[in-house]
């Protein structure tokens, strides 16, 4: 019999979607993925000779649980550089990507019955991540625009507040937090003293006006509350290679440390030689994806804003775009009838080979979310796809 952990956590709808797309692609069924958020670029091959290198030298053994000192430091150093604020190597520890830092940073705060503030819409697995460390989300709308709403924020806050969990720029909107919403959810945590875990793993991707700015680097008070989240898997198209860190203040990262000791033991020694690379070298891939990012996004925007019955705010940061299909909704193709955006996106995946996520698995039924990581020349396909679909409809 299953504990009653795993039973109240559901599993990832976004890894189940790639599962099902997976299967239908095997048998040869050829669909376009705008469901998954992994860049299509390959690793970088300066990353990668960086990984052969240490390979033919024998680096193939058990590292530190927290990580190579090398990584660490690296890991300041760019923090410092790029984010500015200053860490040290005792603040920070490797994880197998960001998924598996932020469940080791919530296992080594929450205590069970601790709330932990979530703005939604959200990625998936925030909510189940609380669950999983005996904690309880408090799940909170954002604005209409996807910003965040501060006074419903500070509404909830209760004395089992023990965090809120951000993530800017945001998956599923795109959104980029303001400087000064994040100066006022610094303000809340240090008035009711609580941490702020912020998701920093889409950091690069930013658009037109938008800029990322880090809590953490408010201030020395500020920083001491925040347990700041980031991987390689976006930035450096390193998905695979499962190499995401943690900074935070020195307590919370020895907690971790003990909890990774018991699960992980280390992290692969060979990804860990990479990031070195990908964070110390040249950063000229990361500017050449973003710009063709930035096509893609200004493309498929403009196509769904020309699709009948389909809404779409634009997208300031990360890679996806999170539509509003609701005039869509209770319109039929033949005897089906599209009564959610479950089923739309079901229609979409039959009728027009395109795999979409819907909405509420983010908590914002009436969307789809898409993802622009795709080739051009796949992208204008889809959205021709899509756009003939949902011409049928009545």
């Amino acid at each position: 019999m299953l504990s009653d952990r795993v039973k109240n956590v559901q599993p990832s709808q976004t890894t189940e979607l790639t599962n099902r797309v997976a299967r239908l692609r095997e048998q040869g069924e050829k669909v376009i993925r705008f469901n998954v958020g992994e860049p299509d670029f390959k690793t970088p091959e300066h990353i990668c000779q960086a990984a052969v290198w240490a390979m033919e030298q024998g680096f193939t053994k058990y590292t530190p649980v927290m990580g190579i000192l090398e990584l660490r430091e690296a890991i300041c150093e760019k923090l410092e550089r790029d984010n500015h604020v200053r860490y040290s190597p005792g603040e920070i520890i490797i994880g197998a990507g960001a998924k598996q830092c932020l469940s080791a940073a919530l296992l080594a705060i929450c205590n069970p019955g601790d709330e932990v503030i979530i703005p939604y819409p959200c990625w998936v697995s925030y909510t189940e991540l609380v669950k999983l460390a005996d904690g309880v989300p408090v799940m909170v709308p954002c604005r209409e625009d996807f910003s965040l709403d501060i006074p419903a924020i500070e509404s909830v806050v209760t004395d089992k507040t023990r965090a809120i969990l951000l993530n800017t720029p945001n998956n599923p909107t795109g959104a980029v937090y303001s400087e000064s919403s994040l100066r006022e959810i610094a303000r809340l945590a240090m008035k009711h003293d609580f941490y702020i875990i912020s998701d920093e793993v889409y950091e690069k991707f930013i658009y037109d006006e938008g800029e990322h700015i880090s809590i953490a680097s408010f201030s020395k008070e500020v920083k001491e509350r925040t347990i700041l989240i980031n991987s390689l898997s976006k930035t450096y198209a390193m998905t695979g290679w499962r190499i995401g860190y943690t900074a935070a203040p020195a307590e919370i990262i020895r907690g971790m440390n003990t909890l990774q000791s018991q699960i992980v033991s280390s992290i692969q020694s060979l990804s860990q030689k990479a990031a070195v690379a990908a964070l110390t070298e040249s950063q000229k891939p990361v500017e050449e994806m973003v710009r063709e990012f930035r096509k893609r996004k200004d493309y498929m925007e403009e196509r769904l804003r020309g699709m009948k019955g389909v809404s779409c705010k634009s997208s300031k940061g990360a890679f996806y775009l999170l539509p509003d299909v609701g005039a869509c909704l209770g319109k039929k193709d033949g005897e089906t009838v599209i009564e959610n955006d479950y089923m739309m996106a079901e229609y979409l995946l039959k009728e027009a080979k395109i795999a979409v996520v819907p909405g509420s698995a983010f908590l914002a039924p009436g969307h789809l979310r898409f993802a622009y990581t795709n080739s051009m020349d796949e992208i204008k396909a889809g959205m021709d796809a899509m756009e003939m679909a949902l011409g049928r409809l009545v």
